[in-house]
């Protein structure tokens, strides 16, 4: 398998990311501005928020492969994950995470660049990944953090 480029993966991640906004023409000029782009909830993924600080540690905690983009902003020390929009109930007995309802708006830099303290600590590659949210709760809930194994998970 020919892995591709690291600047066609950042390129094909954000054209991804755009193709979720309600108006791409006018985020892109938002991003143009270094501003961030305002994308609903619900449509193409739903965001649970946590602390960066959890964040960091259940990055660890989940293999890469099956991790989808986690968007932190460092001056508030948060971050969001983007999950399945068809998430139910998988998330609701993990007191660390708070699933924000449809039509939220969680508000993005571009792909290739960080702006206002946001930046993609993992970047939407362009296939439309999302995080599994059981493997999320793992790593968010009691005995999770570094310490859960990765194993199971293949």
């Amino acid at each position: 398998m020919a892995l591709q480029p690291a600047p066609y993966v950042r390129q094909a991640g954000q054209d991804w990311l755009l193709s979720c906004a309600d108006t791409p023409a006018e985020t892109r000029s938002l991003w143009d501005a270094d501003e961030l782009g305002a994308f609903p909830t619900g449509g193409h993924w739903t965001a649970g928020e946590t602390s960066l600080a959890r964040t960091m540690d259940a990055v660890k905690s989940i293999p890469p492969a099956r991790r989808g983009p986690v968007l932190a902003d460092c001056n508030q020390g948060i971050a969001w994950w983007l999950l399945p929009p068809t998430l139910t109930d998988e998330l609701d007995d993990v007191c660390t995470i708070t699933v924000r309802p449809r039509g939220w708006l969680l508000r993005c830099p571009p792909v290739l660049y960080p702006v206002r303290g946001r930046v993609w600590i993992e970047r939407p590659d362009g296939s439309g990944r999302l995080t599994d949210p059981v493997l999320l709760g793992a790593a968010l809930g009691p005995g999770g953090g570094p310490r859960l194994s990765t194993e199971a998970f293949g």
